[in-house]
């Protein structure tokens, strides 16, 4: 007699446990030292996990697709196969228990409709069945056996306060991934055995920075080190050859460091043990396609966190911070891992919020990390302290040279295109403001002074996906083309990580750290040997503040410039960042209590509360909708209709509606709710729609509204 486990396509109970055990040795011949479990309870419970499926019930359902709704979940149903008796001679009373939970609870269910009466009851239905299955992994002919309250109750699970949670968070995390991936048909996990010998390769001579990572591999890091030092090299470093996750504040400088990796480090070898996790991953991957083998398998390994090396966004790692069901996974993973975090710096009082907890949970588990950024406010100290983050070390001092890359003028007046004509001549200039109204406002005016649409360029948030990829592409390719002038003008969202070169910068006060990640936009690779300067920064009126940017932190940023003029050395640049950002300083701004009011909010959810869906919305800031303009609407409505159709055929690969769903997405942008002037609804599916927008819409400006609407909110990014 047959029993399935999978239907599509089918596999035995067998054949499944075998995958898992399989996929356990993996697991266990790579980080047997670095994971701290009781791999035969692991083992036991790979083996007996999924015995549940022998019954009527179930095996219907996978026949016929139909659930009986008085089925018994087989999570719970294969706690009957196991015997106390026998467990006794091998665990701990702690281990048994143990044993239970992580089956009864591989797969998230609400128990509260069950008790243990109900569970046993079906042991003689299904008594007429385990005589049929005969399976080499246990010895014994199967009995089933009552499950007793003293080992498992349905509506009691292991709490944090549970003196065995820890040994529950790992063994249940563990028996997840090792399940996702045999039923993947993937590699648990693929062994780092190249990144060193690579980096090796390059034949560069070490600087001190990347010696300094090499020789506290070992360790938790903090390290302070200016644009230009080598910080990626210097975290792969440290990395060596073990399990990584590098993490950045936003996508395109995922996709750049991601690139960079694989073309200049790796020069396109073990590629596909390198991935890129966040929100587009597959459309990314889509465009890589012709250096993968198979982006579907691909894909798959990058979701199941199976490769040597992922780099990633904080919220893809970190939303294990709210607790939810199914977290263990990631927390299990992450504790032989080592993470690194670059630029967090751009992080926002929330995101350092999910910052600190997470270390918090990673470092109890096991897990390394590194901080690698270029400016670190000195009051995190006190918040790792405070939450016990205390094993790590902090470089002595900043990994900085004497090479003097900016000079810098404060101008206390409101930005303004008569200052940028003045410079332009043949520098290429890069504008950044505050807010999306700001920048266009300053487009306007500088096409109004007689700048050609030829030479100045808009960039920011509100441009359909394929007007934006492509300005992205545009300054990319500019920013580092020292004959070609132009004058780029954007907003925050050029701040990170991006390897753009521009001549001079005209920039409003953000607060201190932005001001400097600006300035690491231009002279990136050059040092400054002139006269004058070439960052202006505007502090009268600037847009934004009280709205997107913090008022004190704004203020203590204005103080902090009041006789800055001329040549500023990096070593001044973090004796500022220290200054403003010193504890006493800012104990009472908003943007502290914002910290703080986000780390409470975050304990005011419960253990097993939330879904993970539901922590995605938290973290992807539930106020956004896609739109198509409607300007772009009607000159495609035709085209998008037809790809919508093309969408929902049955029958097409997943490859396929990606591909279609990407060209889709191509006319949208993202706006938030309050914004939407919602004209008509299109639905891309039956989960899915997008809101046709009334507003303006061109390519050279992006998203704009008519002078008699009240858009202040059009001021994000």
């Amino acid at each position: 007699m047959i029993f399935l486990a999978k239907s599509n396509p089918p596999e035995t109970i067998q054949e499944h446990t075998d995958n898992l055990i399989e996929q356990l040795n993996n697991l266990k011949a790579l980080y047997n030292k670095k994971i701290s479990v009781n791999w035969n309870l692991l083992k036991y419970a790979c083996i007996y996990h999924d015995l549940g499926k022998i019954n009527p019930d179930f095996q219907e359902k996978l026949k016929k697709g139909k659930r009986n709704e008085n089925e018994i979940p087989h999570s719970l149903l294969s706690l009957l196969f196991l015997n106390p008796r026998e467990l006794k001679n091998k665990f701990t009373e702690d281990e048994i228990k143990l044993l239970y939970q992580i089956i009864a609870y591989h797969h998230e269910r609400d128990y509260s409709n069950y008790d243990l009466n109900m569970i046993n009851s079906k042991i003689e239905e299904m008594n007429s069945l385990v005589n049929f299955f005969d399976y080499s992994k246990i010895n014994k002919s199967i009995k089933l056996n009552k499950i007793s309250a003293r080992y498992f109750v349905p509506k009691k699970r292991i709490y944090k306060e549970d003196k065995n949670f820890k040994n529950y968070v790992l063994l249940k995390g563990l028996l997840n991934k090792i399940d996702y991936a045999a039923s993947a048909h993937i590699p648990v996990e693929i062994s780092n055995n190249f990144l060193l010998s690579n980096m090796e390769k390059l034949g560069y001579q070490w600087n001190d920075l990347q010696k300094y990572m090499i020789e506290n591999r070992d360790n938790n890091v903090i390290a302070i080190a200016q644009t230009g030092m080598g910080k990626t090299e210097a975290g792969l470093l440290w990395i060596g050859n073990n399990k990584g996750f590098y993490t950045l504040p936003l996508k395109v400088a995922i996709n750049a460091i991601y690139d960079r990796i694989t073309k200049k480090i790796l020069k396109d070898k073990n590629t596909e043990n390198v991935g890129i996790l966040h929100s587009d991953t597959y459309s990314e991957y889509l465009k890589r396609e012709e250096n993968i083998e198979d982006v579907d398998y691909y894909f798959t390994k990058t979701k199941q966190l199976s490769l040597p090396l992922t780099i990633t966004t904080l919220d893809q790692l970190f939303n294990i911070v709210y607790g939810y069901k199914g977290f263990e996974l990631k927390v299990a993973t992450m504790s032989y891992s080592k993470i690194i975090f670059d630029e967090i710096q751009m992080y926002s009082p929330d995101l350092l919020a999910y910052l600190i907890l997470g270390l918090k949970i990673i470092t109890k588990f096991g897990g390394n990390f590194s901080i690698l950024t270029a400016t670190f406010p000195k009051f995190l100290l006190k918040e790792f302290k405070d939450v016990g983050i205390n094993n790590f070390i902090i470089s002595e001092k900043p990994f900085i040279n004497n090479d003097i890359r900016h000079s810098l003028k404060v101008i206390n007046d409101n930005i303004d295109a008569k200052y940028i004509i003045e410079k332009y001549n043949k520098n290429r200039i890069l504008v950044i403001c505050n807010t999306i109204n700001q920048a266009q406002r300053i487009y306007n005016d500088l096409i109004d002074l007689g700048v050609s649409f030829d030479e100045v360029n808009l960039l920011h948030s509100k441009f359909i996906k394929k007007d934006r990829s492509n300005k992205e592409k545009e300054i990319f390719d500019l920013g580092n083309n020292y004959k070609k002038k132009s004058i780029w003008i954007s907003t925050q969202i050029v701040e990170a990580s991006l390897d753009i070169d521009f001549d001079i910068l005209f920039t409003e006060l953000s607060d201190i750290n932005g001001l400097f990640q600006r300035m690491g936009r231009v002279y990136r690779r050059r040092i400054w040997d002139k006269d004058g300067y070439n960052v202006y920064v505007f502090t009268d009126n600037c847009s934004g503040v009280g709205k997107v940017i913090y008022k004190d932190i704004f203020e203590l940023s204005k103080k902090s410039l009041f006789n800055i003029n001329g040549p500023l050395s990096k070593e001044k640049k973090l004796e500022i960042i220290d200054e403003v950002y010193d504890y006493e300083n800012i104990m009472n701004t908003v943007y502290y209590n914002k910290l703080k009011d986000n780390m409470e909010f975050v304990k005011t959810y419960n253990l097993y509360e939330l879904e993970k869906s539901e922590v995605s919305k938290i973290f992807r800031d539930i106020d956004s909708v896609l739109v198509i303009p409607k300007d772009v609407y009607n000159e495609n409505e035709e085209y998008i209709n037809e790809l919508i159709k093309k969408y929902n055929e049955k029958n097409i690969s997943r490859k396929k509606k990606y591909k279609i769903k990407d060209e889709i997405l191509n006319y949208t942008t993202s706006i938030r709710y309050n914004e939407l002037n919602n004209i008509k609804e299109i639905k891309i599916n039956e989960y899915e729609k997008l809101f046709i927008h009334n507003c303006e819409y061109s390519k050279k400006l992006g998203i704009t509204y008519s002078k008699d609407e009240n858009k202040e909110f059009n001021n994000f990014f």
